[in-house]
């Protein structure tokens, strides 16, 4: 029986591009059909791909490879989630918290997806929908974060935010993150949020640079839902979901999140805390500056 991965790289990147094609490879010669997007398939140039196209480009595949930044990783989650396709993210790029394996590792993870040597795991993601008068209902959903923000650089945003149906706080502000536990290193950390471990189900809501007095960031149960109210007499707002896909929200416009209905499967090659990566990821420093005294 034939197995699929379909691949998603940054091909502006002559790196990933060259580490792609050998990956395609070995796929290939163990005996998978290797997918790839079909805008990136000139630059592979690798004999023996199969381009798609679309949002079903991961249906019925073994495994999505995600090879470059936590972008990347991002970008092909919009493919592998509707799919529910096991995500495997190979860090290219810098952070790549995302990732599960680094360049360095690259051989050892293609062969132990041929040998089936992984497990995964579910991340909680996040669904949202904004309503407003005269215009369409924008529905969305996100991995890392949903923020609103202001739309004019000059202005401040005004926001109303209600948890689970009761209103919470009205703040000026540069904006709101809700975020997931998998985004709590993201924007919502760069925030001000609190690092929460990708195993505990929860809500993250962050205020970004609020005027208040009363602007700590809150972790809320995984059931919680947050509405977020832009004032009507306030400047233009625009929601962001991952850093990806961006829409424009006038005055009087409603947000509200909840818990996703769909998680992302996220592979996981070998057992790892995720406290090592964290202080692999960000550089902690485990022995002090001033050295080891015991």
């Amino acid at each position: 029986m034939s197995r699929t991965a379909l691949l998603v790289t940054h091909t502006g990147r002559r790196r990933s591009t060259e580490h792609a094609r050998a990956v395609a490879a070995d796929l290939i010669a163990a005996g998978f059909e290797v997918r790839v997007v079909a805008e990136e398939a000139d630059d592979l140039d690798l004999p023996g791909v199969v381009p798609v196209a679309g949002p079903e480009a991961a249906e019925g595949a073994e495994i999505v490879f995600a090879l470059g930044g936590d972008g990347t990783f991002l970008r092909a989650a919009e493919l592998a989630r509707p799919a529910k396709v096991p995500l495997l993210g190979i860090n290219l790029g810098k952070v790549g918290f995302l990732a599960e394996a680094e360049i360095d590792d690259l051989d050892v993870a293609v062969r132990d997806v041929v040998d089936r040597n992984y497990t995964v795991d579910e991340r909680l993601t996040l669904d949202v929908t904004a309503q407003f008068d005269g215009g369409p209902t924008i529905e969305s959903w996100a991995l890392n974060e949903i923020s609103v923000e202001k739309g004019e650089r000059a202005q401040m945003l005004e926001l109303l935010v209600d948890v689970d149906g009761r209103p919470l706080s009205r703040y000026g502000c540069d904006g709101v993150v809700c975020a997931t536990p998998t985004g709590s290193t993201a924007y919502a950390f760069s925030g001000g949020g609190p690092v929460v471990w990708p195993e505990v189900e929860a809500l993250l809501l962050v205020p970004i640079s609020a005027h208040a007095l009363f602007s700590r960031p809150l972790v809320t149960a995984p059931t919680s839902t947050f509405s977020i109210t832009v004032d009507p007499f306030t400047t233009l707002a625009v929601l962001c979901c991952d850093g990806r896909r961006v829409y424009d929200l006038p005055p009087g416009a409603q947000v509200t999140v909840r818990r996703g209905a769909l998680p992302v499967r996220v592979v996981r090659l070998r057992t790892r805390s995720f406290t090592d990566r964290l202080v692999a990821k960000f550089g902690l420093p485990v022995h002090g500056w001033r050295g080891n005294r015991r």
